[in-house]
C-alpha cells in the first residue's frame, strides 16, 4: 500500500511553506529518520526527516515551489513489490491532479502552436462555475493573474490537489488564455466588486511604476517578509500604541564593559547584552509590564523571555533569551551571539524565536539617536534603544558632558497603562546608569 508524505507543519502558526530542496529522487530507497527535504517557513529553513521507510515512487511538488499548504501531499512512497502504477492519492477525486503535475509544466512550449490549448483551458472554469468549487492558487499566481487580467477559473492547476502555481499562469499567458475575456464578461459582478478596493488605495507600486515608465528591479516577497508585513500591519491597526522615552547616562556602563572585556578573551560583552540583562531585571521588579493581551484575560508571565531583534538578509527575526533574569552577562552574550549567527543563516528552531514576553530593538550601532518600534504581537511592550552619544547635561547644578542613550518604550495600552510603563522605565534607568546593580 502506498504511503503519502505530507507537507509538515514546522511551527504552530505555519499554514504553508516553500519546498526548497529535495534530498531524494524518484526510485531512492529511504528509511525512517533519513533527511528527505528542506522546507522554508516564514522564519527559517528546516530539514524534514522521513517517518516511514520505502521507495520514492513520485515527487509531486518540485523544488522551489512556494505556497505549499500544510498537509498537502508532496511525495508518495512505495512499499516492497509495488510499482508506480499503484500510486493513488487518498480521496480519489484529487488523485489525477498531482499525477498530472509533472506533465503540466511542459505545455508552455507546446501551447503557442494550436488553438486547442486555449479551448481546453475554459473547461475548469465551466466546472467551477457550475458547482461553485473554490479555486486554489498560490499568492504569487493570484497576483500575476490580477496584473495580467487573467481569469484564474480558466487555468488548470498543476500543483498539489490542482492548486494553481506560477508556472500555470505563465503557461496560460503564453497560450493566450487571457483572450477568454468573454467568460469574465459573463460575470461582471465580481469585477465590479473588486474595482473599488484599488480605487480607494490608489495603484500599487508596480502598477504606478509601469504607468509612469519608471525603471526598477522587483524581487518576490520571501515568506519572512510576507509575515512581517502582515503581523506589523495588524499590530499598528489593532494595537493601541503609546510611547514613553527616557535618557540614560551610560558612561559607567561603558567603563564596566571595558573592564569586563579586558579580563578575558573568551567573551566580549556588548552594550546590548547589558540592556537585555537590565530589561529582564526591570521586568521582575515590575511584573505588570511583562504581560500580553488576550481576549480571555491579561497574561502575566513568570519569566522574562526577552526577544531581541536581529536583521537578516530576508527580514527581521527576534530570537529569544529565555528566562533572561536568571542569566549573567557572559551567558547572555554567548547565547545571543549563537542565536544571531543562526538567525542570519536561517537555522533557528521555531521555539527559539516564538513565544517571547518582551522585545528589545537596538539601532544604536547604526548611529540612530532615537526611534519608536512597532510592538511584536502578542507581546505588550518593545524597547527601542538608540545610540550612546556625547550630550550636554546638568550635573549638580553645573553644565557637563555625558554619554547619553535614549530608550523609547512602545506600549500596548490594552494591557499596560502609562503608569506601569513609567514604573518599568524608572526601574530600568538605574540598572543601566549603575550597572553594578545588575551584577549583584
Amino acid at each position: 500500500m502506498t504511503i503519502n508524505i505530507l507537507m509538515p507543519a514546522l511551527s504552530p502558526t505555519m499554514t504553508e511553506g516553500t519546498l526548497a530542496k529535495w534530498h531524494v529522487k524518484e526510485g531512492d530507497e529511504i528509511a525512517s529518520g533519513d533527511v528527505i527535504a528542506e522546507i522554508e517557513t516564514d522564519k527559517a529553513t528546516m530539514e524534514v526527516e522521513a517517518v516511514e521507510e520505502g521507495r520514492v515512487g513520485k515527487l509531486l511538488v518540485g523544488e522551489g515551489t512556494e505556497g505549499v499548504q500544510v498537509n498537502a501531499v508532496i511525495a508518495v512512497l512505495l512499499e516492497d513489490g509495488e510499482d508506480a502504477g499503484a500510486i493513488k492519492l487518498d480521496g480519489g477525486g484529487p488523485a489525477p491532479a498531482p499525477a498530472a503535475a509533472p506533465e503540466a509544466a511542459p505545455p508552455p512550449a507546446a501551447a503557442p502552436s494550436p488553438a486547442p490549448a486555449p479551448a481546453a483551458a475554459p473547461a475548469p472554469a465551466a466546472a467551477a462555475a457550475a458547482n461553485g468549487t473554490r479555486l486554489f492558487a498560490s499568492p504569487l499566481a493570484k497576483r500575476m493573474a490580477k496584473q495580467a487580467g487573467l481569469d484564474l477559473a480558466a487555468v488548470t492547476g498543476s500543483g498539489p490537489h490542482g492548486r494553481i502555481v506560477k508556472a500555470d499562469v505563465e503557461a496560460a499567458l503564453a497560450a493566450g488564455v487571457p483572450a477568454a475575456a468573454p467568460a469574465a464578461a459573463a460575470a461582471p459582478a465580481p469585477a465590479a466588486a473588486a474595482a473599488p478596493a484599488p480605487a480607494a488605495s490608489g495603484p500599487g507600486a508596480k502598477a504606478l511604476a509601469d504607468m509612469l515608465g519608471m525603471t526598477y528591479r522587483q524581487e518576490p516577497l520571501s515568506g519572512m517578509r510576507k509575515v512581517i508585513a502582515s503581523r506589523l500591519t495588524e499590530s499598528k491597526q489593532t494595537v493601541p500604541h503609546f510611547y514613553l522615552t527616557i535618557d540614560c547616562r551610560i558612561d559607567e556602563l561603558l567603563k564596566v564593559r571595558k573592564e569586563l572585556n579586558g579580563r578575558s578573551d573568551a567573551y566580549k560583552v556588548s552594550v546590548n547584552d547589558f540592556v537585555i540583562r537590565a530589561v529582564a531585571l526591570a521586568l521582575k521588579k515590575v511584573p505588570a509590564a511583562n504581560a500580553s493581551f488576550d481576549p480571555e484575560g491579561l497574561m502575566f508571565y513568570d519569566h522574562a523571555d526577552v526577544s531581541v531583534a536581529v536583521a537578516t538578509p530576508t527580514g527581521l527575526i527576534t530570537p529569544i533569551i529565555k528566562a533572561a533574569e536568571t542569566k549573567g552577562l557572559v551567558e547572555i552574550s554567548t547565547e545571543m551571539k549563537d542565536l544571531a549567527a543562526r538567525a542570519r543563516d536561517g537555522k533557528l528552531l521555531p521555539e527559539e524565536y516564538q513565544g517571547g514576553t518582551f522585545s528589545v530593538s537596538n539601532l544604536g550601532m547604526f548611529g540612530i539617536k532615537e526611534f519608536s518600534a512597532v510592538i511584536n504581537p502578542p507581546q505588550g511592550c518593545i524597547l527601542a534603544v538608540g545610540a550612546g552619544e556625547q550630550r550636554p547635561v546638568v550635573a549638580d547644578g553645573a553644565l557637563a558632558v555625558a554619554t547619553v542613550m535614549s530608550c523609547t518604550l512602545s506600549v500596548d495600552h490594552r494591557v499596560v497603562d502609562g503608569a506601569v510603563g513609567a514604573e518599568f522605565l524608572a526601574a530600568l534607568k538605574p540598572l543601566i546608569e549603575d550597572p553594578l546593580n545588575m551584577l549583584l
